[in-house]
């Protein structure tokens, strides 16, 4: 029988995810502000896929099918339930499966702990800001209360960076989580993908969230022209 906490994690993972203030009024997510920076490298990669007759649309779906089973899987194992893995294909299962290794041996090298985790998969909203995002895990690791975010592409880009150094951190400061370190964890879909860790600075931290609250005001400048 599937616990209360599985039928969450699910229906997290089947459906985009709405953040609303605290007065009811629904607000852009992390993502959809960070959405406004250019991306030169995914231009580039969609002429390339054109180019080779590859139908993008059909390719992004699944791959974010297979980031969503990776990270539901993560999450399972932090809140030690078992995973519900019916709907996932064989193709998608291989492929999460090859990132929730990647992961465990990461998990096993920090020499991280269950009782280290104070947040997975939580949704939170900035009042103040007004934008919510979804962080992947809070944790303290080495002593240090950390952000830790867990990627599934081929590699980690500046997007990425603001988005989690930037957006993720000031939704937890907001929440009164203290984020004294930020680690981003990237575990590829394939073993050729490989694996990395990538420790962002305070000072770079401070550049992000900077980063993060100018696309916050841009996303808000936008919406208000294309409304006229």
């Amino acid at each position: 029988m599937k616990s209360a906490a599985d039928e969450s994690i699910k229906r997290r993972c089947g459906a985009h995810t709405q953040y609303r203030t605290a007065d009811g009024t629904r607000v852009p997510g992390v993502t959809t502000i960070t959405g406004v920076m250019d991306k030169p490298a995914l231009v580039r990669w969609a002429n390339l896929q054109g180019l080779a007759g590859v139908d993008t649309t059909k390719y992004v779906d699944e791959t974010a099918k297979i980031g969503t089973l990776a990270h539901y899987l993560v999450e399972c194992r932090l809140l030690e339930i078992e995973p519900d893995l019916s709907d996932a294909t064989p193709n998608q299962l291989t492929a999460a499966q090859v990132c929730f290794q990647k992961w465990l041996k990461w998990e096993e090298g920090v020499g991280i702990k269950q009782t280290d985790f104070a947040m997975a998969e939580a949704v939170l909203v900035s009042e103040k800001h007004r934008f919510g995002g979804t962080i992947d895990i809070a944790c303290v690791l080495n002593g240090k209360s950390t952000l830790i975010d867990v990627k599934t592409c081929k590699g980690i880009y500046g997007e990425h960076k603001t988005q989690v150094a930037g957006g993720y951190s000031i939704l937890l400061e907001d929440a009164g989580f203290a984020v004294e370190q930020v680690i981003i964890v990237r575990i590829g879909r394939e073993e050729s993908e490989g694996f990395e860790q990538v420790n962002i600075s305070d000072t770079e931290i401070r550049m992000h969230r900077k980063r993060f609250l100018l696309c916050r005001e841009l996303y808000e400048c936008n919406r208000m022209i294309d409304r006229k």
